[in-house]
């Protein structure tokens, strides 16, 4: 059993999930390592889009929940709303990664309120990271995708690999849905975040 399925019940994908064909899937077709994680949010797909679009380094950040942000230093902490001059995204635009060095994510697909599709290469890597949206009721069923192939080491990456990812979608999942839910009002530690 890997990792995410012992630890990750918060944002562990159903089995119909997991094999479930999602867009950008054939951008790596002969993936090493495939990564699927699932969460629902408390808003309808229309609502959880702008927060998707607006995702990324130099852009609205990385969202994490309050309790975590309130260690990071103000310049690095994302925004708490929807900011209209990252709404723009369009499939060929590049986004810098957290991964260090020069590594970037190029968009691939944009289907509005649907799906968003990364790709990447690291190294010798091909890398695909797919953002799937599904209403239940009222609310959002968000399928995240990492595919990555040829990998050295799948070992490792089937392992820390995993376990990084799990960590970095969990303050994903909480600090997306405490946005989302209406319980801040823009504020972190008094200070309002403009960034």
């Amino acid at each position: 059993m890997s990792p995410a399925r012992q630890w990750g019940g918060d944002v562990a994908p159903t089995p119909e999930e997991v094999a479930r064909r999602l867009p950008g899937d054939d951008l790596v077709p002969h993936a090493t390592t495939v990564m699927d994680r699932a969460f629902t949010l408390p808003a309808s797909p229309a609502e959880v889009w702008p927060w998707l679009v607006q995702l990324g380094k130099r852009r609205a950040g990385w969202y994490l929940p309050r309790r975590v942000e309130r260690w990071l230093p103000p310049s690095r902490r994302a925004v708490r709303h929807v900011d209209p001059r990252w709404q723009g995204l369009a499939v060929g635009d590049v986004i810098p990664d957290w991964g260090g060095g020069d590594a970037t994510f190029t968009v691939a697909l944009l289907d509005p309120p649907r799906a968003l599709v990364h790709t990447s290469r690291r190294g010798r890597t091909d890398v695909s990271w797919a953002l799937c949206l599904a209403a239940e009721g009222a609310a959002t069923r968000l399928q995240l995708r990492l595919r990555l192939g040829p990998v050295r080491h799948p070992r490792l990456a089937g392992t820390a690999g995993e376990l990084v990812d799990l960590l970095t979608v969990l303050g994903l999942a909480t600090g997306l849905a405490e946005r989302l839910d209406g319980r801040l009002d823009g504020r972190l530690d008094g200070r309002i975040d403009r960034r």
